[in-house]
């Protein structure tokens, strides 16, 4: 897998953390303010409701979407290592090479 498709895959699921913080604060306001009297904050509270069941689906959706997709890309990686072995093993060889020589200059 590329470094920027884990990066973006990284991204994703920050996303998608900090959305659930958000949809869980939000539905905390809502129960504090369950007392709250008056047509509008009834309204306001529907409507906030509504539209936090609507995120939580969308957030369900991007969630099953990115996990898809991570084990896709897990999938083809082993793919190719099954495929190409030696080649598979020079990469890894190459890697470790750089990182010790990266290090080693530290």
């Amino acid at each position: 897998m590329s470094e920027v498709t884990e990066l973006s895959n990284a991204n994703k699921q920050k996303l998608v953390s900090d959305m659930k913080v958000v949809v869980a604060d939000a539905e905390e306001i809502l129960r504090a303010t369950a007392g709250v009297a008056g047509d509008k904050m009834g309204d306001l509270r529907e409507r906030i409701g509504e539209r936090l069941r609507d995120a939580k689906l969308r957030l369900a959706d991007a969630e099953a979407a990115l996990v898809d997709r991570t084990k896709a890309a897990a999938r083809a990686t082993d793919d190719f290592v099954h495929e190409n072995p030696w080649r598979a093993v020079g990469v890894a060889a190459a890697i470790g090479l750089l990182l010790g020589v990266i290090i080693g200059r530290r």
